[in-house]
């Protein structure tokens, strides 16, 4: 009989015997290592840190050129502890150096308005039949002067309710001379512009919708979460009503009801909840602080967590979703037969009204209830040039991160007379 201490295990079974006691160790070793760097709750789930945001030297940093409903790069903001200029590697003091800008540190904008998917408008607008071209929000001029220099047919009537970026379409289209009208005014009163103007009809109209650049990057206007100033947000600064005006006197229930209707902020009532705890206040910094600390940890790092409830309160106080119904349906009435009109807007709540009003001018409508028949529509009056909105370039979103919300949609007017 051979004795039991002479008998040597199979090669196989000593391989694989080693190698789980080799997982299990580090196994160990990952947990113990997890349970030493991050706290953790009775559950097992790590302790989220809330956001602070810094806003050193009076200032929250800007954003690159362009146009939208907000200044758009996402973040998630360190403290001001945890990083200091000058501190840790080269890499981590460039990553958090706008973290500490002052208002001598920042850099002012290249130029009034990066006109976004300009090329797109150029391509539908230049087609237009002689005559008055609309730019309803003429802002700084890029894509008038584009649309002008492409289309030597057309002549421009541009309106704004900003008297600045007046002054800038001013400068930007003085080169074409009597070619361009400009004229102080909200594009809900399309009509009576024209009827001023002696001009009843038009063959192009343009609404670019939003935000520029020239207004987020200036914190005197109020619009960014990003540079501390009044908390304003008038596109007019001759109405009377401000952001502030809303902020602090509105009660939880309203706040929380603007900030979903126009933003679709998930968080409406939290935020709401905490702006009213801690009002009243007069700047934005303070404004997106409280937010910042009302929003949970986990949809703080997809975007920044103030970027809903400020496009809200812009939207509010300047009409912008009331007023623009309006105005898309007189501007395609006073459309010429194979008149265009193009949309950029930027968020969905703009583009959803857009495309009802464009597909109720084209005789579509909408079924009452799924699974039901659409409702007779009315008698088309346009023609859809696209199903479906389009979208910037990967180009354009690279060298412009604010043109990434931008949707584009157009139609053109039948001739009902044919």
């Amino acid at each position: 009989m051979v004795p039991e201490a002479a008998v040597q295990p199979e090669k196989g079974a000593d391989r694989h015997e080693e190698n789980r006691l080799k997982a299990n160790r580090l196994k160990a070793d990952r947990l113990r290592v997890r349970s030493c760097a991050v706290p953790r709750l009775a559950n097992g789930r790590p302790v989220r840190r809330p956001l602070a945001i810094s806003s050193l030297g009076g200032q929250i940093p800007t954003c690159a050129a362009g146009r939208g409903t907000a200044d758009d790069r996402d973040s998630t903001l360190p403290t001001a502890s945890e990083h200091t200029p000058g501190s840790g590697s080269d890499r981590t003091a460039q990553r958090f150096r706008w973290l500490h800008m002052t208002a001598g540190d920042q850099q002012p904008a290249p130029q009034y308005h990066s006109p976004v998917m300009c090329r797109e408008v150029v391509e539908l607008l230049a087609p237009a039949p002689a005559g008055t071209f609309l730019d309803a929000t003429v802002g700084g001029g890029g894509h008038a002067v584009a649309v002008l220099q492409a289309a030597p047919q057309l002549e421009l009537i541009g309106i704004d309710r900003d008297h600045e970026a007046l002054k800038a379409a001013a400068e930007s289209l003085a080169d074409f001379g009597d070619r361009v009208v400009l004229r102080h005014a909200r594009f809900d009163s399309i009509p009576e512009v024209l009827d001023r103007l002696g001009q009843p009809q038009i063959t192009a109209c343009l609404f670019d919708l939003g935000v520029s650049s020239a207004q987020l990057d200036r914190p005197e206007r109020g619009f960014s979460y990003r540079l501390d100033g009044p908390l304003d947000m008038r596109m007019d600064q001759s109405a009377t009503s401000t952001a502030a005006d809303i902020v602090n006197h509105a009660d939880e229930q309203h706040l929380a009801a603007i900030l979903y209707r126009n933003a679709d902020e998930r968080h409406s009532r939290r935020i709401a909840a905490a702006i009213v705890a801690k009002r009243p206040f007069t700047t934005t910094g303070q404004l997106a602080q409280v937010i910042a600390e009302a929003v949970p940890g986990g949809d703080r790092r997809r975007s920044h967590p103030a970027r809903r409830t400020f496009q809200a309160l812009r939207i509010e106080v300047n009409n912008e979703l009331e007023i623009l119904e309006e105005a898309l349906t007189a501007a395609i009435s006073c459309l010429a037969a194979a008149g265009r009109c193009v949309v950029l807007s930027y968020h969905s709540g703009e583009d959803r009204l857009v495309k009802s009003v464009f597909r109720r001018a084209a005789g579509e409508s909408a079924p009452p209830r799924p699974g039901l028949p659409p409702m007779p529509g009315i008698e088309a009056s346009v023609r859809l040039l696209q199903r479906r909105a389009r979208k910037p370039t990967d180009s354009e979103t690279t060298a412009n991160h604010r043109a990434s919300a931008a949707r584009l949609r157009a139609v053109e007017r039948l001739n009902l007379q044919g």
